[in-house]
């Protein structure tokens, strides 16, 4: 049994870390078969979380279950409740394992639970200065650990949570080292740190500690020893040389400057965005040498920013990513990339944008990411700052594109791929250029024998020929070779020869040897040898204005049926001219999309593949629209079964929708702008608020560009709402009222109705409660008039909503369980489950407890069902408040964590605002401190967005803070509909 600090103080321990164990009382409890540990061990890993039943049947028999997975499930979860609460009448609710919306909790006390003990130990360590301090935290964290995860259970060795636990322990092993060889301690660290590496042969910053820890221990020879044996096993395991790490901690023992220390990583999110390393990747070794050193020698003090500058198809990309991926372990907070599309006509990404996603990335919540880019950049660099980041910039086409991306921080690593020399980057600041030149001769040739085959040992000459031809750089090596490979019935001194006719043809036409009028003249020898179909289906894919496409969007830009499209795409992806990623959707090159885009013949080929495009995915969203949000709006396509499928699509869809819809608004499409922003309004609304701000506002500029001004009318609705949504009340009614007035104006009384009815719920979150009912009454009123179903339905929601603000709880119920009703005859699930939601609430202040939980857990459900986030918070929030009702603070703890986590994540400043108080509520009610911390967090964001009612609501809270832990609860979760 583990010498644990807390043993024998408690009744009841579980150990994790290592064979899944359990002890009552000292005594080592038999847990039964090894699927019943699993599902304990699993629980137990998500600190106190629900785990939903099918993410456990998930995990013990992937994807194919048996037909009783879930009742073993369940009767696993029956025999743990047992042991775990022997006293409890089988009747009763278990305490420790409770079933909670779907799925099981494992709620223990942080310190019953050896995974819980050991993130609060790495947690405090993170929050002191004092090193010796660290030491001793760090120290009885590790030693909590008696094996790997799940041994027993090889199924589980590789599932998600135990690998980000073994990364946690990794993170933690590597910061106890820095401190203890900071401190003088090598020799206590050395038995460790030689157990990890010794399983990590590959972990290139495991072995540079290692390294390191024995020079500081004086036993330089066996330091040497480790380097030898890690550059040796990387060579022989990966073809790779050691990296940037591995390569200071050896400087440091030759007495040169090492690279910048190691430190423990901020807690949050860890981006990995890199792309997939490059397939075949070979050659570069004196590259990637020059890299390595470049790292080796910067500047501590100083951003290094590394520039590769080349030709286009020299490999810039795939050097920068495959170096990228050799450095992962140098860089624990994470890696962003970003495709700049700087060479892509029309299509350079704008700074903002980059800024927006990156600090998407990074954690923060969208509504808190400042709008103006000088703004976005310095919250970027603040972000940054401390953290141990790789950043590549791909595909720049000015200094002035990358300015502002770049951080200030010494301890992030800046890598730009560029055609263009960025001289001023160098010149101003500090960068180190490395001009990617062509593959070395011997390099080419071996690219091409791996690629061609045994064909190539019949003409050698022939192969070298292609090479020179081929100037040595990557991209037309690869495509020429596909063809080579393609027609193995011509000689392959044939097909030299012919390709040697069209460049010797090119020389005299345009007199000059230009690198990038020979890969584009090897792209057209390989393009003129494509079946037509697939030459016209190559051509025609560069119209798309998105940043990938799947099978459906090819057969609709060549009108042709998804079986050729299929067929001819694979085609196009053998020749490397498309390029087909893990989940099979697929994206071109720049240098191949814009020799696409010239090969198009004519503005009237052009046009009609993008209409043809553009009806597409209108048709598509409209079907996913439907599937998913079945009411609400007039069906435009037969029913779809698969709601689940539809919604996958908008998800894998959404950032090339929203490209679409600024593409066509800015191309002489405004009226299918227009209706793509209004169609995907709803699905957008669940959670993808910054894309729908660029969608509504081009919905706006589409409008207006045509003088539609009942469109214009109804995109500034939907921009108020998303406004609304996103916290920024101000905006919000500005755009509603104008929108008020415009529908006004054309007597447009359906469009007056939503306007109104979104105005009165900003006017309740402003403060103004009467406002906010004369808003909605009018509302209701004409939605009635039109005798609009669905829209009285949400009007009655937002109606009996505020009026429970007013008091009058039973007048809320009444009217919001006419708009549940309404909802439930429609058939719409969402706006039932945000309707049994805020009844719960009013149910909370008139003392019917049990009622509003069996509410809320349907809605959950619902929510769920549907992927809509920010409903799913709200009713996790709101069920947080009715647990504390019910004299369960500890389980509202949890819920309103989830909550919480959900809120911060879309960006929903008010769920974010009120959950942290509901948080404070909870936590002052089970006697926890942290209250008024949570008060004080939802009140600086409750005044910033303007939101008296959560602004008095943690004034309250804060108060009593000091004076009555006993006081109960305010609830105030109300969600709109």
């Amino acid at each position: 049994m583990p010498a644990w600090p807390w043993q024998g103080r408690l009744l009841l321990r579980v150990q994790v870390l290592g064979p899944v164990r359990a002890w009552h009382d000292g005594r080592e409890i038999e847990l039964g078969p090894v699927g019943r540990r699993a599902v304990l061990g699993l629980l137990a890993l998500s600190g106190g979380r629900v785990v939903p039943r099918a993410d456990l049947v998930d995990a013990l028999w992937g994807e194919n279950p048996p037909p009783s997975a879930a009742n073993v499930i369940q009767t696993h979860v029956k025999h743990l409740r047992r042991l775990f609460d022997p006293e409890r009448h089988r009747y009763e609710r278990s305490t420790s394992i409770p079933f909670v919306g779907g799925g099981y909790a494992l709620r223990l006390p942080d310190d019953e639970v050896d995974v819980d003990r050991f993130r609060d130990l790495v947690s405090a360590a993170g929050r002191t200065s004092d090193a010796e301090e660290v030491a001793g935290l760090l120290g009885a964290a590790l030693g909590l650990w008696q094996g790997r995860p799940f041994a027993d259970h090889p199924g589980l060795t590789g599932h998600a949570k135990v690998v980000a636990l073994l990364s946690e322990r990794r993170n933690a092993l590597l910061a106890f080292a820095e401190t203890m060889i900071g401190l003088g301690r090598a020799v206590e660290l050395l038995p460790l740190l030689v157990e990890h590496a010794a399983d990590y042969p590959l972990d290139e910053a495991v072995q540079a500690f290692l390294v390191r820890a024995y020079a500081a221990a004086g036993r330089r020879a066996d330091a040497f020893a480790v380097y030898d044996s890690a550059r040796r096993v990387l060579r022989e395991e990966l073809a790779i040389g050691p990296g940037a790490e591995l390569v200071g901690a050896h400087a440091t023992l030759l007495d040169e400057p090492p690279p910048a220390a190691a430190r423990p990583h901020r807690a949050g999110p860890v981006p990995a965005q890199l792309p997939a390393n490059a397939p075949g990747f070979l050659g570069r070794a004196t590259e990637l040498a020059v890299l390595d050193g470049l790292l080796v020698e910067r500047d501590p003090t100083a951003t290094p920013v590394i520039a590769v500058c080349g030709t286009a198809g020299v490999g810039k990309t795939a050097l920068a990513v495959h170096w990228g991926h050799r450095l992962r372990s140098g860089f624990p907070d994470g890696q962003l990339y970003v495709n700049l599309r700087g060479y892509e006509a029309g299509k350079p990404l704008a700074t903002a944008d980059v800024l927006g996603g990156f600090l998407e990335a990074l954690g923060v919540a969208g509504a808190t990411i400042p709008v103006d880019v000088d703004a976005r950049a310095a919250r970027y660099r603040t972000e940054v700052a401390d953290r141990r980041l790789l950043i590549v910039l791909d595909n720049a086409a000015s200094v002035e594109q990358v300015r502002l991306l770049l951080p200030g921080a010494p301890s992030c690593v800046v890598v730009v791929t560029s055609r263009d020399s960025l001289a001023s980057l160098v010149a101003v600041h500090g960068a180190r250029r490395l001009d990617l030149k062509p593959l070395r001769r011997g390099d080419a040739i071996t690219l091409l024998r791996k690629l061609i085959g045994d064909r190539m040992r019949a003409e050698p000459a022939a192969v070298a020929e292609l090479a020179e031809q081929c100037v040595f750089l990557p991209l037309p090596l690869r495509v020429a070779a596909e063809l080579v490979v393609s027609r193995p019935e011509t000689a392959l001194a044939e097909l030299v020869e012919e390709l040697g006719d069209r460049q010797r043809r090119l020389r005299l036409l345009d007199g000059g040897g230009d690198d990038r009028a020979a890969v584009r003249e090897v792209i057209s020898w390989s393009y003129k040898h494509l079946p037509a179909q697939a030459a016209r289906l190559f051509r025609l894919l560069g119209v798309h204005p998105g940043r990938d496409f799947d099978l459906a969007c090819a057969a609709a830009l060549a009108d042709l049926d998804p079986d050729t499209a299929g067929r001819l795409l694979d085609v196009l992806v053998r020749a490397h001219l498309v390029d087909r990623g893990p989940t099979g959707r697929c994206g071109m090159h720049d240098l191949l999309r814009a020799y696409a885009v010239d090969l198009v013949q004519g503005e009237a080929e052009r046009s009609a593949a993008f209409d043809r495009l553009l009806d597409h995915y209108l048709t598509s969203a409209a079907a996913a629209m439907d599937a998913v949000y079945p009411t609400g709006r007039a069906a435009v396509t037969a029913p779809v079964a698969d709601p689940a499928r539809m919604r996958a699509w908008l998800d894998a869809e959404r950032l090339n929708l929203t490209d679409l819809c600024a593409f066509a608004a800015g191309h002489d499409r405004p009226e299918q702008a227009m209706r793509l922003a209004e169609m995907l309004y709803r699905y957008l609304e669940a959670g993808h608020h910054s894309e729908a701000l660029v969608v509504h506002t081009n919905g706006l500029r589409a409008a207006r560009l045509v003088g539609d001004r009942e469109g214009e009318a109804r995109a500034l609705t939907n921009l108020g709402a998303v406004h609304r949504l996103l916290g920024r009340y101000g905006p919000a009614a500005a755009r509603l009222r104008q929108s008020l007035r415009l529908h006004r104006d054309r007597s447009d009384r359906a469009g007056e109705a939503r306007a109104l009815s979104h105005l009165g719920i900003v006017e309740d979150r402003l403060g103004d409660v009467d406002a906010s009912v004369g808003y909605l009454q009018q509302a209701l009123t004409r939605y009635r008039e039109l005798g609009d179903r669905h829209g009285t339905a949400s009007a009655l929601t937002n109606l009996g909503t505020v009026q429970g603000q007013t008091g009058d709880h039973a007048g809320a119920a009444d009217t919001l369980t006419a708009g549940r009703n309404l909802f439930r005859e429609l058939g719409d699930r969402a706006g039932e489950a945000t309707a049994l939601t805020n009844l719960a609430e009013a149910y909370t202040y008139l003392g019917r407890h049990t009622a509003a939980a069996a509410h809320l857990h349907e809605a959950l459900a619902h929510f769920r069902d549907l992927g809509h986030r920010y409903g799913e918070a709200a009713a996790l929030s709101t069920l947080g408040q009715v647990h504390v009702h019910l004299g369960h603070p500890e389980e509202a703890i949890g819920l309103h964590e989830e909550a919480l986590e959900i809120f911060r994540a879309t960006g929903h400043r008010y769920g974010e605002a009120n959950t942290l108080n509901g948080l404070a509520e909870a936590l002052r009610a089970a006697g926890r401190p942290g209250a008024a911390a949570a008060h004080r967090e939802a009140l600086a964001i409750a005044t910033e967005t303007g939101d008296q009612d959560e602004q008095s609501r943690a004034a309250a809270g804060i108060a009593l803070c000091g004076e009555d832990t006993s006081a109960g609860p305010r609830a105030s979760s109300a969600f709109r509909s």
